[in-house]
C-alpha cells in the first residue's frame, strides 16, 4: 500500500468511494440493492441481534488495533447468535465515521471482522455509513436455530445446574495489562499474550453448540436457559433468575479463574473480575443435572459453578466456608448509564 493510500481520508474519497472499498469484504451477490435476501433452512428460526460499540467506550487506539476492534465487534455478535443456541448466517455493518477517519483504518477494521467471521462461514451482507463526530459500530447479526433448542434467559428451573464454558477474568485482566504494562512484570511472556489476547480477540463459543446438541440428542426436548458472559458472569447470573423469576447459588471456589490472575492481584481482585470484568464471551447455561455433568466432562475447561434455587436472590458462597455468603448485584459491574 502508497504512502499516499496509507493516509487518505473519506473526505477525500467521499461516500460512494468508501462503499466501493469496503463493498469488497461482501459477497458480490448479496450486496448492491435496498436489502440483503439470505436463505434459511425449513423447520429454523430467524435470530437476530444488534450491538454498538463506540470508540473510547469499547475500544481505543491505546489498546487496541483496527483489526482488533472489528474482531471484537464481530465476536461480540457471534456470542449473543451462540447464547441463543443459533448458527450465525451474516451481519450488516453500520458505521459512523469523522470525515477526518483514515481510509486505511476502516479497510483495516473491516478486515479484522471478516477474519472473526470467516471461520464460521458468516458473511458481511452490506450495511451502512454515516458522517458522526465520534466512531460508532452497530452490527445486527442473523443467525437461525432450531426452535426445539433455542436457549432462552427466561428457561431457567429450580435446580438446574449453571455451567460456565470456560475462565473468567481473563479479559479484565488483558485489558488492564494493556493500560498498565508493569502490571505484568511477573508474567512469562506466554501469560501475558494470553490475558491480552482474551480482551482483543476473543473467541465467540459457537463450538459448544454441536456438543450441547448432541448430549440433548438423547433427551426428551426440554426448556434450555442460559446467555453469555459479555457484560460479566454475575451480570449473566443475574438477568437469568431475575427473567425466570428464580434465585441461584454461586460457588466461588468452583468459578474457573485464569491461574496467571494470581500473579497479577490477590485472590479477592481475581475473583471480582471474574464475576464483574466482563467482556469474557464464554456461555452460562443452565441445565437439567445429568446434561450438565455431561457437558462438563466433555468439554475442557467448563465447570458447574451453582445451581439455580426456587428461593430468590443470587448468593455467593462457598462449600469450604472460607468467604462468607454475599448477595450478587447489578451495581457492581459495569452498567453505561
Amino acid at each position: 500500500m502508497t504512502q499516499q493510500n496509507q493516509e487518505q481520508q473519506i473526505k477525500d474519497i467521499g461516500e460512494q468511494g468508501l462503499l466501493k472499498k469496503l463493498q469488497k469484504f461482501c459477497p458480490a451477490n448479496i450486496v448492491g440493492d435496498d436489502a440483503a435476501i439470505l436463505d434459511i433452512k425449513a423447520n429454523q428460526s430467524l435470530a437476530v441481534t444488534t450491538d454498538i460499540l463506540v470508540d473510547k467506550v469499547h475500544f481505543s487506539d491505546i489498546t487496541t488495533s483496527p483489526e482488533d476492534a472489528g474482531w471484537r465487534a464481530g465476536a461480540a455478535n457471534l456470542s449473543d447468535l451462540a447464547a441463543m443456541g443459533a448458527t450465525p448466517l451474516a451481519i450488516t455493518v453500520g458505521l459512523a465515521l469523522p470525515n477526518t477517519t483514515p481510509v486505511n483504518w476502516v479497510e483495516r477494521l473491516y478486515q479484522g471482522m471478516l477474519s472473526c467471521l470467516q471461520p464460521y462461514n458468516t458473511i458481511i451482507a452490506g450495511g451502512d455509513i454515516v458522517r458522526s463526530p465520534i466512531i460508532t459500530i452497530s452490527i445486527t447479526a442473523f443467525g437461525q436455530v432450531n426452535p426445539e433448542f433455542t436457549i432462552r434467559r427466561s428457561n431457567a428451573q429450580p435446580g438446574y445446574l449453571i455451567v460456565v464454558t470456560g475462565p473468567h477474568g481473563a479479559s479484565k485482566a488483558g485489558l488492564e495489562i494493556l493500560l498498565n504494562t508493569q502490571l505484568a512484570e511477573n508474567l512469562t511472556p506466554q501469560e501475558k499474550n494470553t490475558l491480552i489476547q482474551a480482551h482483543r480477540r476473543p473467541i465467540p463459543r459457537l463450538d459448544i453448540l454441536p456438543q450441547l446438541w448432541h448430549i440433548l440428542s438423547t433427551f426428551s426436548p426440554l426448556p434450555l436457559a442460559g446467555m453469555d458472559s459479555s457484560d460479566g458472569l454475575a451480570d449473566a447470573v443475574i438477568q437469568i433468575c431475575q427473567n425466570s423469576n428464580l434465585g441461584a447459588k454461586i460457588y466461588a471456589e468452583k468459578i474457573p479463574i485464569p491461574q496467571a490472575l494470581n500473579k497479577l492481584v490477590s485472590p479477592e481482585q481475581a475473583l471480582n473480575w471474574a464475576l464483574y470484568g466482563g467482556e469474557d464471551f464464554e456461555l452460562v447455561l443452565c441445565l437439567p443435572a445429568p446434561i450438565a455433568q455431561q457437558l462438563a466432562a466433555t468439554l475442557k475447561g467448563c465447570e458447574i459453578i451453582g445451581e439455580i434455587t426456587s428461593k430468590p436472590g443470587i448468593y455467593l458462597t462457598s462449600k469450604n466456608g472460607k468467604i462468607p455468603d454475599r448477595e450478587l448485584n447489578l451495581n457492581q459491574g459495569f452498567q453505561h448509564f
